[in-house]
């Protein structure tokens, strides 16, 4: 049984129910995770908030020492962590090295901490007064995060907490919680106080523990946008600030004038890497005028040499999904889009891997002609399954885009500067591709969307982290 990590030690959960956590790739039980109580979340909370005045009083230079032994042994733990996060969420392997490189790389960011928390100073503001700011913790924070990045969006939160003083209390999604437990492990080996970095396992009642708790300042939070809403809702009435990043349904543009090649290549990669298990996953290929029926049948082409099979193996393309119950609802949504008459040019329904058949297979999936107001078209699917429109232009292919309720990212493809820009300043969504399939942004810079995608007003990630986990303080003096 997988423990909770609170106060500086593992800990049994008080609860007595449990989940089994399964490799996705042969459907076998590798672990199970606890269904920690309300009482498990205040044992943790309570632990952080003994652990914070301590950590606050701790200069900000030697908080940053800690963070930077802290990267050094996650380099060092690697392709370890790697390895296992394959067996546990079913990515493939250069997919989970580029995800814990993506975390390390936040971890570096927050050793600039010292810097980042810099205030502002003016003198004589007045006659014989200045006026200066300084960036103050706030106490104990939540961290929600789901399975599909369980070590990478992690560490787009709690390193920024800490390092500006701040201690943590994090709730791991339960379908792969292994990996980041060995990095829990690393940070106390860099020395991280106890008390500072806390763990507690759960479902819906863990979630709605670390919400109420009045000892928590703040929430940030992952997952799909029903959820993200709920949560932002829940939290905000108890006081606390919070920053909800939720789901997507991201559209991708093809101009005429667009290297097919580079097209293909990074709308392939965006909608079936990771098994189109992310937020910044492209869901709609819209092919403008002449660009459709290249990009349509160039797709098809590619989509159908993928390869299926164990993330760990050579020449694996493509890994499982999550769970059995993701696989049915993603194989749901492809009967429905059939049923509602979308045209599906390739079927990854039944797909199964020879010597793996328990595992959570579906194959890459090609709808080539999608009506706009049916559910493959409106929904989020978070699985390989692509919708190719076309539009007449570029201003009918944006409006297509806007119809959505999401707004999390965007891509175009084109070689004309002109129609780049025009399109950086019509999207109207927070993070926007120029002949990029995945529109991510390095650790320096925010992170997370717009409308139904986002909740919250302090986004992941660079400036917004350090904003979010912090107060700004400001004193007018007379002397």
């Amino acid at each position: 049984m997988i423990k909770n990590y609170v106060g500086g030690a593992w800990r049994e959960a008080s609860g007595t129910d449990s989940l089994a956590v399964m490799n996705p790739a042969s459907g076998e039980e590798i672990g199970r995770v606890p269904l920690s109580t309300a009482a498990d979340m205040d044992a943790a909370v309570q632990a952080a908030k003994a652990a914070y005045p301590a950590w606050r009083d701790t200069p900000a230079p030697e908080r940053a020492r800690v963070l930077f032994r802290l990267k050094s042994l996650l380099e060092e733990h690697k392709e370890e962590l790697a390895r296992l996060l394959v067996t546990e969420h079913g990515k493939v392997l250069p997919e989970t090295r580029g995800e814990v490189q993506r975390g390390i790389e936040n971890v570096e960011h927050a050793c600039g901490v010292p810097t980042l928390m810099m205030g502002d100073t003016v003198e004589q503001i007045a006659a014989g007064i200045d006026s200066a700011s300084w960036r103050q913790p706030l106490g104990v924070f939540g961290i929600i995060t789901p399975y599909n990045f369980p070590v990478m969006i992690p560490l787009w939160f709690w390193p920024y907490a800490v390092a500006t003083g701040n201690s943590v209390v994090l709730k791991p999604s339960e379908q792969d919680p292994l990996t980041h437990q060995k990095i829990v492990e690393l940070a106390e080996q860099a020395g991280l106080p106890p008390g500072v970095l806390n763990v507690v396992h759960g479902g819906r009642e863990t979630v709605e523990a670390m919400c109420d708790h009045p000892d928590i300042v703040g929430v940030s939070f992952v997952g799909s946008s029903h959820v993200a809403k709920i949560v932002h809702t829940r939290a905000s009435a108890s006081g606390k600030r919070v920053q909800a990043l939720g789901g997507a349904k991201n559209y991708m543009i093809v101009l005429p004038d667009a290297d097919m090649d580079v097209a293909l290549e990074a709308c392939s990669g965006s909608i079936f890497g990771s098994t189109g298990q992310r937020c910044l996953a492209g869901s709609v290929i819209v092919g403008v005028g002449d660009a459709h029926a290249q990009i349509r049948d160039r797709m098809l082409d590619s989509a159908a040499s993928i390869r299926l099979g164990d993330g760990l193996q050579p020449g694996t393309d493509m890994g499982p999904l999550i769970s059995a119950a993701h696989r049915d609802r993603v194989n749901a949504f492809i009967d429905q889009g059939v049923s509602d008459g979308a045209k599906l040019s390739l079927d990854g329904r039944g797909a199964t891997v020879e010597g793996l058949e328990g595992g959570y297979w579906v194959g890459a999936t090609v709808f080539a002609d999608v009506p706009p107001d049916v559910s493959i078209a409106t929904e989020e699917v978070f699985g390989p399954v692509a919708g190719i429109n076309r539009a007449k232009d570029i201003d009918e292919a944006i409006r297509m885009m806007h119809a959505s309720r999401y707004g999390n990212a965007c891509s175009i493809f084109t070689t004309s500067g002109k129609a780049a820009r025009e399109f950086r300043y019509q999207a109207g969504i927070s993070m926007i591709g120029v002949n990029i399939g995945v529109a991510a942004p390095m650790a320096f810079f925010p992170f997370g969307g717009s409308k139904g995608s986002f909740y919250g007003d302090l986004k992941a990630q660079g400036r917004d982290g350090i904003f979010f986990y912090t107060d700004q303080r400001v004193v007018i003096s007379r002397w």
